[in-house]
């Protein structure tokens, strides 16, 4: 089981929650049990290609994933996740 941080502007999927937990051995796993549980997050997240959008940053501890091995990053139970949507602005 890993806990998946929530930002603020994807509460409304979770209900508000800040956290939720999901099952998975990879990031990919873990993000699509998310959406199993909370629908929403998968057209949120990815695009057509399933490939994660370019404005979304996933952490897996305090490392990108996109610098590990993407979706297929393998996740130790009790694993912190975060998503992190990119700001643009100025």
């Amino acid at each position: 089981m890993a806990t998946i941080r929530i930002p603020t502007t994807l509460r409304t999927l979770t209900g508000g929650a800040s956290s939720v937990e999901a099952d998975g051995t990879t990031v990919g796993e873990v993000l699509a049990n998310l959406d199993a549980a909370h629908p929403g997050f998968k057209d949120r997240l990815f695009d057509d290609q399933g490939a994660l959008r370019r404005f979304v940053n996933v952490f897996l501890a305090d490392d990108d994933v996109r610098y590990l091995q993407g979706v297929d990053t393998p996740v130790a139970d009790g694993a912190e996740i975060s998503i992190i949507p990119a700001v643009a602005g100025g």
